[in-house]
């Protein structure tokens, strides 16, 4: 019960983060075509020094998105930074009245991201001025009284594993650009992409926090009630829905908080219930499924070459599988959960652990080829890691009650003086960005 990354879609565009053209979508992941948006051609071999890195004055649990030079990334600041890339400066800050913990999409000069103000905003890309907002029936993170049986009972206590909320998702048709988003009032919101009028809206039964997958006309999403929906992405009319595993009394801890990844006519999302699916995309019917042993899988996939690429929490695992089949192909512990989704350019896998390490593995041999490290990390990893250098919420907890949910909020205080890495990476012209929770952006050279 202790503990011991938002989609876009480029419908017959290319790789976002390889291009710099102003009507290309940047943002998460992508899902339109066979391979994850990250994926990256170009033969790097891991990790070099630091170009720069950005101060906000909050934790960075949103990934950024890169478009013409410029970076843009949220912050539990409240506020979202437009930032150039070449020399780590601010461009422009746009202030909300919540934390945005949603990742940008930047499309056509617009920039998408929601908000904890119940906001989903669209900015003019280069100034950073309010375009259109829309207002949903409000956001927040999951929780319940006494959640996990943690005392004491009566006490409302959010959970600390929700970091992320929805992040936008444009989709280009004949009938125009819509923009698609989750939300915590439990609603699919599809909105017109320039004025921010809503088009359709879908609930389902749960808080939405996973970010949705626009796939051969259809939009998927996984909501707390442990069911991945599809709907039409034209009407929002329903076609299926999945049911993923719960138990009665800690149902919380099942809900879906990753997002879905579609290719080949399937589609891949993780749970909290412990395990992986791969579906097919037209009926919604189970191809396979990975057993994370009782794991929660929280990052979403990148599918790169008939080969997806997932990891997990509490074993602490970056794993590939043959897409079709299932097939494990690849295992890496590292010594933290993966939230982040990893990013494959060339043979190298790069992805952020929460003990603070950003990680560059080769696919081909599994083996680490370098790693860079956060400051917090480095200054705090020996007070806080147990012997073996892993986090061990019973190591971090000696000497208090386990049952307390204050015991929980201290210990993870003290895993965040790790500055752990929960933004997944972007890369782009041989540069990693990615951000941390020490309120940094990040940009580290690739070699």
């Amino acid at each position: 019960m202790f503990k011991y990354f938002f989609i876009i879609v480029l419908i017959g565009l290319q790789n976002a983060y390889a291009q710099s053209h102003t009507n290309v979508a940047y943002g998460k992941f992508q899902t339109s075509g066979t391979d994850s948006v990250y994926h990256h051609s170009n033969n790097y071999t891991g990790l070099g020094d630091i170009k720069w890195k950005f101060k906000t004055r909050g934790k960075v649990f949103s990934s950024p998105a890169i478009c013409n030079g410029v970076a843009y990334v949220g912050s539990e600041d409240h506020c979202l930074y437009a930032i150039v890339v070449k020399t780590g400066k601010l461009l422009w800050r746009f202030t909300t009245s919540g934390a945005v913990s949603s990742s940008p999409t930047v499309y056509n000069n617009l920039v998408y991201f929601g908000s904890y103000d119940s906001y989903y905003y669209a900015l003019n890309a280069t100034n950073g001025k309010l375009v259109w907002k829309f207002k949903t029936a409000g956001e927040r993170k999951i929780g319940a009284k006494g959640l996990w049986g943690m005392s004491p009972k009566d006490k409302y206590m959010e959970d600390q594993y929700d970091f992320f909320l929805s992040s936008p998702v444009i989709y280009l048709s004949s009938k125009g650009l819509t923009v698609y988003f989750g939300s915590s009032d439990g609603n699919l919101y599809a909105l017109d992409g320039i004025t921010g009028k809503k088009r359709w809206a879908f609930k389902t039964n749960g808080i939405i926090h996973a970010s949705p997958a626009v796939y051969q006309g259809k939009v998927y999403i996984g909501s707390w009630d442990s069911f991945l929906y599809a709907l039409d992405a034209a009407t929002g009319k329903f076609e299926w829905k999945f049911e993923t595993g719960k138990q009665p009394i800690y149902h919380l801890l099942e809900g879906i908080q990753s997002s879905p990844v579609c290719a080949d006519g399937m589609v891949y999302f993780g749970s909290r219930d412990g395990f992986f699916y791969a579906l097919n995309a037209a009926d919604g019917k189970q191809v396979w499924k990975y057993n994370a042993d009782n794991s929660w899988v929280l990052a979403t996939a990148t599918i790169n070459s008939g080969v997806v690429y997932i990891g997990t929490s509490d074993t602490f695992l970056f794993l590939a599988f043959d897409a079709k089949t299932g097939k494990e192909k690849l295992r890496y512990r590292c010594n933290g959960y993966i939230y982040s989704s990893p990013v494959v350019s060339g043979n190298i896998a790069y992805f952020g652990d929460f003990s603070g390490n950003l990680l560059a593995v080769d696919i081909k041999t599994g083996k680490l080829t370098s790693k860079f490290s956060t400051n917090g990390r480095v200054k705090n990893a020996i007070h806080i890691l147990n012997r073996k250098g892993d986090l061990d919420f019973n190591f971090l907890a000696k000497g208090m009650n386990n049952s307390l949910y204050a015991t929980s909020v201290i210990v993870m205080n003290k895993i965040y003086t790790l500055a752990p890495i929960v933004s997944s990476s972007v890369v782009n012209n041989s540069i990693i960005y990615f951000g941390s929770t020490d309120g940094y952006l990040y940009a580290v050279n690739l070699k």
